[in-house]
This record gives C-alpha cells, sequence and structure tokens, in this order.
C-alpha cells in the first residue's frame, strides 16, 4: 500500500476538512441571496457584505496579501474597538465597491486558494510558532480559529437574512468545542465565580455538551464533579454560541435558558458568556 501524504493523515486533514465544509456552506448560503438580503444588518457597522469582505479581506491577508491602504477616518466607529478592527475594517471599507456578484466569485476563489495552500504546507510550516486571536500558538491552531471565526459569521448571516441552519455537525462541534476550551477564562474572570464553587453548563442541542467547571485557585474545565454544581445553566448550543459571541444578551433571552442551583450564581455566568474581541 503507498504511504499516506501528510495531507492525508492528521490533524491538518481534520481542519482543511472542516474549513472545506464550512466555506462550501457558506458559499452555498450566499449563492441564494438577493439584493435585499445581502444588504441586512449583520453586525454592529456591518451589513451581509460588509461581513462576507471581511471573510474575503482575512483569507487574503493569510495569503500575504498586504491589508489596503485607507483614511482613517473611513477606518472608525463605535463598532471598531482596536487595531485588528482596525484591519478587518480597511478590507470591508474597499470591498463595498464590489457587486455581491463579484464578492461572492472573490470568496470562492480566495478560500480555493487558500484550501490548495493548506494542503501544500509541511507538517513543520503548519506546527510552525504563529500569532493567532487567542494569543501565540501554532499556524495550525489560527487555522482551528479560522473554523470558528467563520461559522461564526455565517451564523450571523443566517440570522441576519432569517435562514437557519448548518448548527449541527462537525464544524459547528468544532467551533462549540472553541468557546468550551475557554470556559476556565470565561467562568473565572469573566463571570467572576468564587472560588470553591462550580459550574455545570449543558447543552441540550443540536451540539449535546455537558461541561464542568471547577473553580480551585483557578477556574478549571474537568472531566466530573464531585457533587452537584454550585449552579447549572442549560440552553441550546446555537443560544450558547450566540451568547459566547456577544451577539445576544442573557437579560434578553433568559426565557431560553434554564438556571438552578444557585440561581442567581447562574445568572451571572450566563450574562457574561461572551469573550470573543
Amino acid at each position: 500500500m503507498p504511504e499516506q501524504s501528510p495531507t492525508e493523515t492528521g490533524e491538518r486533514a481534520r481542519v482543511v476538512a472542516l474549513l472545506r465544509e464550512e466555506w462550501g456552506s457558506l458559499a452555498e448560503l450566499l449563492a441564494g441571496l438577493d439584493d435585499d438580503a445581502w444588504s441586512a444588518p449583520a453586525l454592529p457597522g456591518w451589513d451581509v457584505h460588509d461581513v462576507v469582505a471581511h471573510l474575503v479581506g482575512t483569507e487574503r491577508m493569510l495569503a500575504g496579501v498586504a491589508v489596503p491602504t485607507v483614511p482613517e477616518a473611513e477606518t472608525s466607529g463605535p463598532h471598531v474597538k482596536n487595531e485588528i478592527a482596525r484591519s478587518n475594517e480597511a478590507w470591508v471599507v474597499t470591498l463595498r465597491a464590489r457587486t455581491h456578484a463579484e464578492l461572492l466569485d472573490d470568496f470562492r476563489s480566495v478560500t480555493a486558494e487558500r484550501l490548495a495552500a493548506l494542503e501544500a504546507l509541511s507538517d513543520a510550516e503548519y506546527d510552525a510558532p504563529s500569532w493567532t486571536p487567542a494569543g501565540d500558538a501554532t499556524y495550525g491552531r489560527f487555522m482551528e480559529i479560522r473554523v470558528f471565526d467563520s461559522w461564526m459569521h455565517e451564523q450571523d448571516i443566517r440570522a441576519a437574512v432569517g435562514r437557519p441552519g448548518h448548527e449541527a455537525g462537525p464544524v459547528a462541534e468544532q467551533s462549540v468545542e472553541e468557546v468550551v476550551r475557554a470556559l476556565g477564562y470565561i467562568v473565572g474572570k469573566r463571570a467572576g465565580v468564587p472560588a470553591g464553587s462550580s459550574v455545570t453548563l449543558r447543552l441540550t442541542g443540536p451540539v449535546e455538551r455537558t461541561v464542568h467547571v471547577a473553580v480551585d485557585g483557578r477556574a478549571t474545565v474537568v472531566d466530573a464533579l464531585p457533587e452537584p454544581a454550585t449552579a447549572e445553566v442549560a440552553l441550546s448550543s446555537s443560544l450558547f454560541m450566540r451568547l459566547a459571541g456577544g451577539r445576544v444578551r442573557a437579560e434578553d433571552t433568559l426565557e431560553r435558558i434554564d438556571l438552578s442551583g444557585d440561581v442567581a450564581l447562574a445568572r451571572q455566568v450566563a450574562s457574561h458568556l461572551a469573550f470573543t474581541i
């Protein structure tokens, strides 16, 4: 039997497959949108066209294309909160002149280019040290985050145009895992859960997960708790991800969240799930 190439085995192949699925799902969704849908508000300061421009710009940047030079006045606004956002905005502003059809072609082209480039990487290149939005890690870790970011923006577009979907399956599971791995920080730092407490989060579907966090010196995700959690939060994985992305507020969605145990503490956790920049 011939030896399998690095692109056919291992973590890189898994992540490339996830990106291929995600970008294919996005392209299929976008191809079915009319002009009104492309112009629907999706995020603060951005309509659907702008979200797609952001995705195109990020992948072009990763392909080695320089961030466009745009007057500072055009990359400001209440939704531009840091230098990363300013860089994102430069791509969005530059690509607003593209028609919706042209931008979709841009998206298909750059994602095909990026998939080919990822498949051509050596294992050493894929595992090389790299900056990522989550701190210094590896280039491969950055690509995992690209799965999460792309899926989150697909859900932004679906919410904007009223076409829910792609909330289950491998890409959704990987995206949920991206938040789960941050739950120690979220529970301990963002929510400020006191030492000696514990929290259980139950995701009821489409992605089902039960996650326990123990706060003992620092908050840590653990496999099990020795006794029932101090506070428990149960909600759908879809709402969990919208809260984690800061897209909605717990205060506005409490009828869809089951709080138990120390209800005040459970509400405190639910209200502080947002962690993305």
